[in-house]
């Protein structure tokens, strides 16, 4: 049931432009951002605020209303997102595109159990029985590195730590088989521990599966240790693009004030430095 395999990038997107009216007009809150997204981890990082969850929705054509979304390309696995029927989006959610949200407490349904919540995405893409359902559902809750699956699927989420939490979200979102996994601030609420399990799944399903991961994050030096590229964001637009390896090269001083700003064990500079901002980089070109 897994899906064919397509050669080639498996997310386009070129020019993609959101923006959403107010009192003084339309904001922009994504400003011509293209990228290419292949069988690897790449890392979308920026600041609070700068477009990365922004641009996750436009994939997934969640941005709310009355949002506006525009692209010159906007294409997953050779499929026009811009010309889907929401009908043909349905399909394409969690089949062939999946989305780890922040927070499991608020994206899991609380008076439900969380297996039946897992069977629910495996029975909406797929025929078969509940009890199939049930059975893929234990074996994707252990793929995920729960030992006691059957407990987990009868929890309901507030039962569960809030690393638990995450792993069951990753589990309801892989269950469909995805081509592509968007993980948005996945881990930003996990101890160091926990948090080294769930990137170990996201790693081990990444090679394993041959998927795409879009891993968005603000945590800079999180993304140069996990991913393959690195996309750095500012103000609705993709300043440079790195490889993850020669983070330390990058040439963009937003990208040099943002690792500047971490503070290093070794280091005994008394002061951090702040990052100072030049408002031409509101007008820059992407670097290459």
């Amino acid at each position: 049931m897994t899906p064919a395999r397509e050669s080639g990038p498996l997310v386009r997107v070129e020019d993609l432009r959101v923006r959403f009216p107010g009192p003084r007009g339309l904001t922009e809150a994504v400003r011509g951002v293209g990228f290419e997204l292949g069988r690897e981890r790449l890392g979308l990082v920026g600041e609070s605020g700068s477009g990365k969850s922004t641009v996750a929705r436009a994939l997934l054509r969640l941005v709310p209303r009355p949002g506006v979304v525009g692209a010159r390309r906007l294409e997953l696995a050779g499929t026009d997102l811009r010309a889907a029927s929401e009908s043909r989006m349905r399909r394409l959610r969690g089949r062939r595109v999946a989305m780890i949200l922040q927070d499991p407490r608020f994206s899991l349904n609380p008076v439900m159990p969380v297996g039946r919540q897992i069977a629910e995405t495996w029975l909406a893409h797929f025929r078969g029985r509940p009890a199939e359902a049930r059975s893929r559902t234990l074996a994707m809750l252990e793929s995920v590195g729960f030992r006691d699956p059957a407990r987990v699927a009868r929890a309901f989420p507030h039962e569960l730590s809030g690393g638990e939490g995450q792993r069951a979200m990753i589990a309801m979102m892989l269950i469909a088989e995805p081509e592509v996994l968007i993980a948005d601030e996945a881990t930003s609420a996990l101890d160091v521990t926990v948090r080294n399990q769930v990137l170990s799944v996201l790693d081990d399903l990444v090679r394993r599966r041959g998927m795409g991961l879009l891993f968005i994050s603000h945590d800079l030096g999180l993304v140069a240790s996990f991913c393959d590229r690195i996309l750095v964001m500012y103000a609705g637009r993709i300043l440079e693009t790195v490889a993850a390896s020669g983070i330390a090269n990058a040439r963009h001083p937003y990208t040099r004030g943002l690792l500047a700003a971490g503070p290093r064990l070794e280091d005994e500079a008394p002061v951090l430095p702040v990052m100072r901002r030049d408002p031409a980089w509101l007008g820059t070109e992407a670097a290459p």
